[in-house]
């Protein structure tokens, strides 16, 4: 497959890259600035708000690893994301966030919204949660929102399995909310060869090792 990967040049772009490497894809990082692009792969300089069907429509599917840190960045890029993706048949799969993750059964009260969630991820979480929202009330475009687990740990190890979840927050064997970089680009890697989840979201948990 010709995978497109937003953001190539990130923690967890470049463990989505090379994942897919791995498992023989053609990959083409699609990226601000191609000199910051460590594997050996095809680059494309592109602004992510001027992100266009020219730029996605000749992969079979684009992978958005895609970080802000600030509310306008995440609802800009998702209604670029939204208009490039409108009318093409190229799936798009999104690296989200966990903060839009319900924390209990009535599915009333998210993650971010919780007492002791940290101030300064907030905006952050709070612009992931208005692109998914966003993406719920279209049906333009094939989409996938994936939400890591809390605790998204960019140094823990690949122990090559994780359990899936939908809309509410999940847990491992020891009651953490924990996957790292590694096994998160498993899961990527896995809905981009045999797509589940198209129109939805859903959420990753894995053990520590």
């Amino acid at each position: 497959m010709k995978i497109g990967v937003i953001g190539a040049n990130g923690k967890a772009g470049q463990l989505v890259v090379k994942e897919a490497l791995s498992r023989g894809h053609e990959v083409v990082g699609l990226v601000r600035d191609a000199n910051k692009v460590s594997e050996s792969i095809e680059v494309k300089e592109i602004d992510v708000f001027k992100l266009s069907s020219d730029d996605v429509q000749a992969f079979d599917v684009v992978v958005s690893a895609y970080g802000a840190f600030d509310t306008d960045s995440f609802v800009r890029a998702g209604d670029a994301f939204i208009d490039a993706f409108s009318g093409v048949k190229t799936p798009l799969i999104i690296i989200g966030g966990a903060g839009s993750l319900f924390v209990d059964e009535e599915k009333s009260v998210r993650l971010v919204d919780s007492p002791d969630f940290p101030e300064e991820y907030k905006p952050i979480s709070k612009g992931a949660a208005l692109m998914l929202e966003k993406l719920l009330q279209t049906n333009e475009l094939n989409w996938t929102y994936m939400s890591p687990a809390a605790f998204f740990d960019a140094e823990g190890k690949r122990t090559g399995s994780y359990t899936k979840g939908k809309d509410q927050m999940i847990f491992n064997q020891a009651g953490e909310s924990y996957i790292s970089y590694a096994d998160f680009a498993i899961a990527v890697l896995d809905e981009v060869e045999q797509p589940q989840h198209r129109h939805e979201r859903f959420t990753v948990v894995a053990e520590k090792e």
